[in-house]
């Protein structure tokens, strides 16, 4: 069993869209799979999306027990939180998070790409 969080901009679960600034986003949809059957979704509230407070989500995916994030923009720094914590990190993703999660259940998307645009007050936070 994996649990993979997905960043997003609403509760639409699977029907969704990936959000392109993962520490901004305003849900996280968490997926339980089980080799490639989806077995449950979860969309929860980013308790920071309106307050980001740099380092915190990583801990926050972390608490949900997720072992892959995957999202569009994220920061180096928040890379390597969530590497330190075990967490794969998949990033540049786009568009409808369920066919989002099944590219990369099929693996055809991995890796990460380091947020590239600067945010108000010099932040890295994607």
């Amino acid at each position: 069993m994996r649990r993979i969080a997905l960043a997003t901009e609403d509760n639409q679960g699977l029907s969704g869209q990936i959000s392109q600034h993962f520490g901004r986003c305003p849900y996280y949809l968490i997926v339980d799979v089980e080799g490639d059957e989806i077995v449950k979704t979860d969309s929860v509230t980013n308790p920071y999306y309106h307050n980001h407070v740099p380092g915190m989500v990583p801990k926050f995916i972390n608490e949900q027990g997720a072992d892959v994030m995957i999202a569009g923009g994220i920061g180096p720094r928040a890379i390597e939180l969530f590497a330190s914590l075990g967490i794969e990190v998949v990033s540049g993703a786009a568009g409808n998070a369920g066919d989002t999660l099944q590219a990369y259940l099929r693996g055809e998307i991995s890796g990460v790409e380091a947020c590239q645009h600067d945010h108000p007050g010099g932040h890295d936070h994607c």
